[in-house]
């Protein structure tokens, strides 16, 4: 049962999208015969060629003193090309003194708006709000008030969320002919800034509606006909849109037609948000998209019995398609584990960061792991570790990107942190000292290193 609309005035992001918005196993090997080690402060900064170097540049850097997700013992991490090393490090190879900090997988925030954020500037006072379309008006406010580009704020919010651990992450850009592409094309030269130390995909989200909204669709198709996007996204398709067919019919028509991606928020609970839902499988099968397809946020899912809920999970297994969850609480946060037994991948995003909808928001996914374990009640152990993995390696699995899980041949993304075990670096979230993508040193004491410089916000 839908829980009721609160008082006009007292809504916010948790409640529009409770009510509201429904409306609308590691190895690895020893160094040897290497040279001294570079204390943590002097540590190899990031490679600033070309996109790709730092995984490409054919460094030996070893990383000395580390405990493997929080191992008793500590072990040297051997890196080569940007990747894990089996093998032992040539002689005179670089080496990072880790100092016996835990490496832990870099996260990948599944579920992210960039260009919406007021990160690192003056303080916004939010005004009150009745539903969906009041907070869509505030954007569009926010945005003409702001004299910071797109591109200058979603690079600080970006650039943090590297220094937090970030590998990688499924940027949302707003498209509305209030906007045109300019959401885009700032995300774009965010990415680009960054791609160094980060892996970005664009989506194309229209949030002010597909068919409610004219302008929008030519924008969604010139946002793929360009390059620009990786995906194109489309919002509740019966409660905000009221047009199922005609939406989900546009934006799969242009995913197909661009051989791109699509991610869809879907806030729609109950009867709406199932029908919406089965629309979106029959289309993936009718258009041969399996595995490029993603559900966002998914609200109709939480509650459901096991029986509803294997029905469902067992088509979009089938398919391949994705769901994120940004966990916002009990109630609506998604039953990973369950949905994982039909083969679904399920990642974890941050949402919104400080924008027109809320004044919260960090971009942090150490944080948001800590949230999930929260809102999920958990307390054992592996529970707890299971949130972390949900975090970096299901955004992964989401992203179409490689576990960066320390393994020989994996992708050498890691972070180096002070702590006893996984999970109490989960619950007491520390520092991450170190931030390492594709072997280079990215960040180091909560600041970028590098091509970007210092990250601000």
């Amino acid at each position: 049962m839908q829980s009721p609309s609160p008082a006009p005035g007292t809504f916010s992001r948790r409640t529009v999208l409770a009510g509201a918005a429904a409306l609308a196993g590691t190895t690895s090997t020893t160094a040897s015969a290497v040279a001294a080690p570079v204390p943590l402060a002097e540590a190899v900064p990031a490679a600033a060629a070309t996109p790709g170097a730092a995984r490409s540049d054919g460094r030996t850097v070893v990383f000395r003193d580390v405990r493997l997700l929080g191992a008793p013992e500590a072990t040297d991490l051997v890196v080569v090309d940007g990747l894990v090393s089996h093998g032992p490090a040539p002689h005179g190879a670089k080496t990072v003194d880790g100092g016996g900090r835990i490496a832990l997988p870099s996260l990948v925030d599944a579920h992210i708006h960039p260009d919406k954020t007021t990160w690192g500037g003056s303080w916004v006072s939010r005004r009150p709000a009745s539903g969906i379309a009041d907070y869509v008006a505030q954007d569009v406010d926010l945005f003409h008030s702001e004299r910071r580009p797109v591109a200058e704020r979603a690079y600080g919010l970006m650039a943090h969320a590297v220094t937090r651990g970030t590998r990688a992450m499924r940027a949302h850009a707003d498209v509305a002919p209030a906007y045109g592409l300019a959401g885009v094309e700032g995300l774009a030269e965010a990415r680009r800034r960054l791609r160094h130390a980060l892996d970005v995909q664009i989506v194309a989200f229209p949030q002010h509606g597909v068919i409610r909204t004219p302008g929008t669709a030519e924008l969604l198709e010139e946002a793929a006909r360009t390059g620009s996007v990786d995906m194109i996204g489309g919002i509740d398709p019966i409660g905000f849109d009221q047009a199922l067919d005609e939406q989900l019919d546009l934006v799969f028509g242009i995913a197909d037609r661009h051989g791109i991606g699509v991610d869809i928020h879907l806030h729609d609970r109950g009867a709406k948000g199932i029908e919406a839902l089965r629309g979106i499988i029959d289309r993936t099968r009718a258009l041969s998209l399996t595995g490029k397809v993603t559900v966002s946020h998914v609200f109709c899912l939480p509650g459901m019995t096991d029986s509803e809920l294997g029905s469902l999970a067992a088509g979009l297994g089938g398919l391949d398609i994705a769901l994120t969850t940004v966990a916002p609480s009990e109630s609506l946060v998604l039953p990973i584990a369950r949905l994982r037994e039909h083969g679904v991948r399920v990642g974890l995003g941050s949402d919104g960061v400080r924008d027109s909808w809320s004044p919260f928001g960090d971009a942090d996914m150490l944080h948001r792991a800590h949230l999930l374990g929260w809102v999920t009640d958990v307390r054992l152990d592996e529970e707890l570790a299971d949130c972390y993995r949900v975090a970096a390696h299901g955004g992964a699995d989401v992203m179409g990107l490689a576990h960066a899980d320390l393994r020989p041949g994996a992708p050498a993304d890691f972070v180096l942190v002070r702590g006893e075990c996984l999970p109490q670096v989960v619950v007491d979230m520390p520092g991450r000292d170190m931030v390492v993508h594709g072997g280079a040193v990215v960040a180091r004491d909560g600041e970028l290193v590098g091509r970007g410089g210092p990250s601000g916000g």
